[in-house]
């Protein structure tokens, strides 16, 4: 059962619940109004490395009225307090932040090097020169060792001795994945898997939140750092069996495992149906994500 809610989205939450813009799921069991923090969710993009719609495709996904079916690259911006954190910035990055409207970010969180996370990094010289003259705002990048190289490689320029008026003003932090680190006073777990045989990957835990993509594998030690989370978002590419990706089933797995409140999946392509279609099939408390969702969380 879904009823709306006449109040700003940022104002009140109902204990146990989320709520989607002016949209409460589950309202029948709310009868007070209570005020708290809460940290906000939204899902920047869902897709997977070639978006939704795919170039060139026809199929029914890809040519779909429905908004829900059209998949930015995946990417996410957490907000808590006054902390604003953006997890990956792929090649849709500019369009996601316009999209939002913010005007400042403490913190870019990367999963991992793979150009649908990264190759958007290069906007964040906006961020830089919002308020120029006379700040420059560097932007925090936070990543692996392997993702930290391969940002120096691909974006050299920016970490140039004699940089050329206007590159990106980053601060690049390389993080141990195996200690939780702050941004802002804000800690955050890394949680690590393998996205591949070949390649390693990081998710992160904020608080009651967690947010995994690009994942195949996790072994049990990292599952363990999920343990008490409220929100496991979680990648899953499409219903068949993918060699660097979680299918569906392996998504509900870990989701079983974990035993979260609420679970949204991400990192989707066009195989894995119509949001419309797909979302009955999953089990209670699992969503498909779409671009622009908002969750709260009760903190």
């Amino acid at each position: 059962m879904q009823t709306l809610f006449p109040f700003p989205a940022s104002a009140v939450l109902f204990p146990g619940l989320f709520r989607v813009g002016f949209r409460v799921r589950n309202a029948a069991f709310c009868a007070k109004i209570f005020t708290f923090a809460t940290m906000k969710l939204t899902f920047l993009g869902t897709g997977t490395s070639q978006g939704v719609p795919v170039i060139g495709c026809r199929c029914r996904v890809c040519t779909s009225a429905d908004r829900r079916d059209h998949r930015l690259r995946t990417s996410a911006m957490v907000e808590t307090g006054d902390v604003r954190l953006v997890i990956d910035a792929g090649p849709d990055f500019r369009y996601q932040m316009l999209r939002t409207g913010v005007r400042h970010i403490d913190g870019i969180l990367l999963t991992h090097e793979h150009k649908d996370h990264i190759g958007g990094l290069d906007d964040v010289r906006a961020f830089n020169f919002v308020d120029y003259p006379p700040t420059v705002h560097r932007v925090e990048i936070y990543a692996s060792a392997r993702t930290a190289a391969c940002v120096r490689k691909d974006f050299d320029y920016a970490f140039a001795q004699d940089k050329y008026r206007g590159v990106p003003e980053i601060l690049l932090h390389e993080i141990d994945v195996e200690r939780p680190f702050t941004v802002g006073g804000v800690e955050i777990l890394p949680v690590s898997g393998h996205h591949s045989e070949r390649f390693t990957v990081t998710g992160y835990r904020i608080g009651r939140l967690a947010y995994l993509t690009d994942f195949k594998t996790i072994e049990d030690v990292e599952v363990e750092k999920l343990r008490g989370v409220e929100v496991l978002v979680v990648n899953a590419l499409r219903f068949a069996e993918h060699y660097s990706h979680f299918n569906v089933a392996e998504a509900l797995s870990l989701i079983r495992r974990v035993g979260p409140r609420e679970a949204w999946l991400t990192h989707m392509s066009h195989d894995i149906g119509l949001q419309a279609e797909t979302e009955r099939m999953l089990p209670p408390g699992v969503h498909m994500a779409y671009d622009t969702l908002e969750i709260e969380i009760e903190e």
